[in-house]
């Protein structure tokens, strides 16, 4: 098929309550004019045939969404991944297969679904891999039935799951965890306003380190330039063209103010290096240019 397809839905716009009304009053499909509209968008690329599909399908995917409703997200947006999901499995539905078109979208419908859940459930990211995934979901649906989870009914389930006891453990801890805002809220109590602001306070400016650090750097100056002046002339000269000037010189520049090989004034570098580590045992050369 040579067109994406990208439907625009003449939908009644408004509440949520519009929209649903209106999608429940589209016909369903016969099972013979399902496969006869999937076949002319298959081998014909009739984007009406697919609108047609997708337009009968639309209260499907509010009927899944329904089923997510316990993780505080906003069911208008279940319901628009949802339709992602949907236009995704009417553009790789096959009629040949011999099934119906729900029984094949819901699990496109339910993965972007899923994939929605996991980007906003959490301003930290809960679940990454899909052995995470898969224990997120029915993590949350088996607390719903069992509630506060003991050790057995953890190792049944790690059991059931194929995971061990401890990635169970884990993740029912990022079920129970909450997002703290950083700064105190305009509207909270007094007793409320203990948050990350109140006591991780940035260092960086404070004056005392401030000092600290202006006199390790003046220290750090001062020790260079009198390990910089127990060197020979050329040396001296080899490291401050090399590491301390702009712009700095390469080893074939040196070798032809010097009229030696590049390869002796690397060696002449060495030696010098060796000579500023034992004066300064925190220096450490970048590695050689040319």
């Amino acid at each position: 098929m040579s067109h994406a397809l990208n439907l625009s839905l003449p939908l009644a716009a408004g509440s949520l309550e519009t929209y649903i009304d209106a999608v429940n009053r589209i016909p369903l499909l016969a099972a013979e004019e399902e496969r006869e509209l999937a076949r002319r968008y298959r081998e014909e690329d009739d984007l009406e045939a697919a609108r047609r599909l997708v337009l009968a399908h639309l209260r499907f995917v509010v009927r899944v969404a329904r089923g997510y409703a316990g993780y505080g997200l906003a069911q208008s947006d279940l319901i628009q991944e949802g339709n992602i999901g949907l236009m995704k499995a009417v553009k790789r539905f096959d009629p040949s297969v011999g099934v119906r078109l729900v029984s094949f979208a819901v699990h496109w419908i339910k993965a972007e679904m899923h994939e929605f859940i996991l980007r906003n459930w959490r301003i930290v990211k809960v679940a990454t891999t899909k052995a995470q995934r898969k224990l997120f979901f029915n993590l949350r649906s088996a607390k719903k039935a069992l509630g506060w989870m003991g050790a057995s009914e953890v190792d049944a389930l790690a059991d059931e799951l194929g995971v061990e006891s401890r990635d169970v453990i884990t993740m029912e801890q990022r079920l129970n965890a909450h997002d703290v805002s950083f700064d105190v809220s305009p509207d909270a109590e007094e007793e409320q306003q203990f948050v990350p602001a109140a006591y991780l306070v940035d260092q960086r400016f404070e004056p005392t380190r401030q000092l600290q650090l202006e006199e390790d750097e003046d220290n750090r100056v001062e020790g260079l330039r009198d390990a910089l002046a127990r060197l020979d002339e050329r040396s001296r000269d080899i490291v401050t063209s090399r590491w301390l000037t702009e712009p700095k010189l390469t080893l074939h520049d040196l070798a032809a103010r010097y009229q030696v090989s590049a390869e002796r004034i690397r060696q002449l570098e060495k030696n010098a290096f060796e000579k500023l580590k034992k004066a300064l045992p925190d220096l450490e050369p970048e590695a050689d240019g040319v």
